[in-house]
């Protein structure tokens, strides 16, 4: 099990159960944030290197009955995203003990029906939607891993207690992600479905 109790089975559980574990953290903070970018490494590797630190985070590694995939969330501090999420995100190479990365990010949209009158131009249409009457807020956390597995989940501030989920539920989002896992000589081809 997972710190939030989600069962884990293999891998892509595991990566399943941190982003669902970052979501509920990230929650926590409210609504009005910034992105945020975590590294993923796992919990045994944790364990080993920061002991006290996992003790007080209640960690558990294989030796107390946790799954050997398990994660755990790194955030990082450092990260100061500007309006180009996907170019700062291009920028990023993680080192070899990080498994996987995830962002967490707030987004504004409208329902399809109303977007027939967004302006082309993106601070355009970034004010129109931020006034829109039917506007809405999603908090997406979005994560990928060295094994490619790739998932998102999302919740909506007008529907707080339902948690949604997909491996493609912000697919530009989660291949920026894989690229800053592959090695830089070992670009990552798009899936071709």
């Amino acid at each position: 099990m997972a710190a939030g109790g989600e069962q884990i089975l293999d891998s892509a559980d595991a990566l399943v159960a941190a982003l669902m574990e970052l979501e509920r953290h990230v929650g926590s903070d409210g609504w009005d944030q910034a992105p945020r970018l975590f590294a993923l490494v796992r919990t045994d590797a944790v364990i080993a290197a920061e002991p006290e630190m996992a003790e007080q985070l209640g960690l558990r590694g294989t030796a107390d009955g946790g799954h050997p995939d398990a994660l755990t969330a790194i955030e990082q501090d450092h990260f100061q995203p500007t309006n180009d999420l996907l170019a700062d995100l291009s920028t990023i190479v993680w080192p070899e003990a990080v498994q996987g990365c995830a962002l967490s990010l707030v987004s504004s949209f409208l329902p399809a029906d109303a977007e027939v009158d967004i302006p082309d131009d993106p601070e355009e249409a970034a004010e129109y939607v931020a006034g829109h009457e039917l506007q809405q807020e999603m908090r997406v956390v979005v994560g990928a891993d060295r094994e490619d597995h790739r998932h998102g989940v999302a919740r909506l501030r007008s529907q707080p207690d339902e948690l949604l989920g997909a491996q493609d539920l912000v697919p530009g989002l989660t291949e920026a992600l894989a690229h800053t896992l592959a090695e830089p000589e070992d670009p990552i081809v798009a899936d071709q479905e």
